[in-house]
């Protein structure tokens, strides 16, 4: 089965972006020979993604930093543009830290001597509304400080970097903050955010982009003092490429002494993905990204030390995770991308605890609308090209419908519906307001389960297609995906209605050449499948 991008060329290069999905405001480290990505999330649950790679290329996803979002009540329903924004990820004293930000609430930390198992119960360090984009530094005397930005939408002003001075566990600060970079002084300069700070040399350095996610840049600024002034600089803007808004990332650097930036690139319903830019130091000391500071599309794979061993085209298995020891070596589970879009309720499992790649059963939960419904059970689009197959049965009360979406600011979907004399095929679409079916072909009565297919072509434009056992057609118009609150477009499983359930067969998917799959596999829902129970 072919996967619907690989950024790994097998030539000893790798091509951009290297993640194709929705893995936004990325921050990366290195521990040892491994490297340790995470990510916002915003109102999906599980929450803060942490990923793993031996090359910078290729990367695994093996856990979350969040199994819920904080406060608890807050999140029981699905809350677009909230929850956890961008993060930070440092490794000090031997322990892992996240810093992350909720809008609405504060910054919080969550630490772990395990990067892929449990986290800390996050404390709120720094309460308030409109403070965003942690960053925390520890200096060579052991002194603490931690950064952020604000977000106009909460606190009614921007374009502003604070740091407060620490306690050395973050656990509180140590007085009130400082505006070390008012963006208002800076020419051209505005929706400073995002910053990451690091120490090079005797300098102080603040990486944060400026002008927005989507027609943006990346500044580099630096001082002698932790508080400034700090002297600032473009280094990398999208020039004359078809990179937009190159910005929003981490600066990391190999074992093998090479510099780096991982950025993201916002691409509408795709969502924001992630590139791989060489970097290096200048002579008058200011970093160059990409190629004279324009991103660059194919490159070659970073230097690695020889013990770090990349796997080229396929993501590692195992990594080596350092303590207060010797590192030891542990093989890791693959750890499914699968998330809802709230806390799940009393008697619904973790996402983690699903597994649609080999079938699954959704129990009907009463809803309408699928942008607030709680239970749509998400992942982010895989590719700029892919097909996604699934079958389902439906055993349910009328009106209970379920099927296969895609789902942002507007949604379509094809799937089930329990009608009088039984379930029927139906393809439905909501814009502004509620659902419509009026693009939809006519219910058609099936038995047993139906083969359901979505393909998404360049554009992010989305294809029903359905087998009822006549073979495929398609069903309906395309319909072009929309992002939703700050993330890219869902595709996702749902059951609706207020008694009975829903059984998924495997989740399929493969890569399109063109505007079609390469191939498409049937794989009927067996009775072992449907007789599955879900704890």
């Amino acid at each position: 089965m072919t996967a619907p991008w690989t950024a790994d060329t097998g030539d000893g290069g790798y091509r951009n972006p290297i993640l194709h999905a929705d893995w936004s405001d990325p921050d990366v480290i290195r521990v040892g020979d491994a490297f340790y990505m995470i990510a916002s999330s915003f109102h999906r649950v599980p929450g803060l993604p942490v990923l793993h790679s031996t090359d910078l290329v290729g990367w695994r996803l093996i856990g979350h930093a969040r199994e819920r979002l904080v406060p608890e009540d807050a999140y029981r329903a699905p809350r677009p543009g909230c929850g956890v924004w961008a993060p930070a990820l440092r490794h000090h004293d031997g322990r892992f830290w996240i810093c992350y930000p909720d809008p609405d609430y504060g910054i919080y930390v969550t630490t772990s001597d395990d990067p892929a198992g449990a986290w800390s119960e996050p404390r709120l360090v720094l309460p308030g509304r409109g403070l965003i984009d942690p960053c925390p530094l520890w200096d060579d005397d052991g002194s603490a400080y931690l950064i952020h930005a604000w977000a106009k939408s909460r606190c009614g002003f921007n374009n502003r970097l604070t740091a407060h001075r620490m306690t050395p566990d973050l656990q509180r600060s140590l007085g009130t903050g400082t505006l070390v970079v008012d963006g208002d002084t800076i020419p051209g300069c505005r929706t400073l955010e995002g910053p990451k700070w690091y120490k090079r040399d005797g300098w102080y350095w603040i990486f944060a982009p400026g002008g927005g996610v989507t027609d943006g840049w990346q500044y580099a600024m630096r001082s002698r003092t932790v508080f400034g002034p700090y002297e600032q600089r473009i280094v990398l803007q999208q020039g004359t490429t078809k990179i937009n808004g190159p910005h929003q990332g981490a600066w990391v650097r190999t074992r093998a002494g090479e510099d780096w930036f991982l950025h993201f690139q916002d691409l509408h319903a795709y969502g924001r993905v992630v590139h791989l830019q060489p970097m290096r130091w200048q002579d008058s000391g200011w970093p160059v990204i990409g190629d004279r500071g324009e991103p660059v599309i194919r490159y070659r794979k970073p230097l690695l030390e020889p013990t770090a061993a990349p796997v080229p085209g396929k993501p590692p298995t195992t990594t080596r995770v350092p303590g207060s020891g010797p590192e030891t070596t542990r093989v890791l589970d693959a750890v499914d991308e699968w998330t809802w879009p709230a806390n799940p309720a009393p008697g619904r499992p973790a996402a983690g605890e699903l597994h649609p790649a080999n079938g699954i059963r959704l129990a009907c939960e009463p809803g309408d609308d699928l942008r607030t419904f709680p239970a749509v059970l998400g992942r982010r689009l895989p590719g700029p090209r892919f097909r996604a197959e699934t079958t389902v049965r439906l055993d349910a009360g009328p009106g209970a419908r379920a099927g296969l979406t895609v789902l942002g600011h507007s949604y379509s979907w094809v799937g089930l519906e329990q009608q009088p004399g039984g379930p029927r095929l139906i393809r439905r679409t909501a814009e502004a307001g509620g659902e419509d079916d009026h693009d939809a072909a006519s219910p058609q009565p099936v038995s047993g389960p139906v083969h359901l297919a979505l393909t998404v072509t360049d554009g992010a434009v989305a294809h029903f297609a359905a087998d009822t056992g006549n073979g495929w057609q398609d069903v309906g118009p395309p319909f072009p995906a929309t992002p939703g609150g700050w993330i890219g477009a869902t595709l996702g499983l749902f059951a609706i209605g207020h008694t009975g359930h829903a059984d998924f067969g495997p989740l399929r998917i493969t890569a399109v050449e063109g505007d079609r799959a390469t191939a498409v596999t049937k794989d009927p829902i067996t009775a072992s499948d449907n007789d599955r129970e879900q704890s």
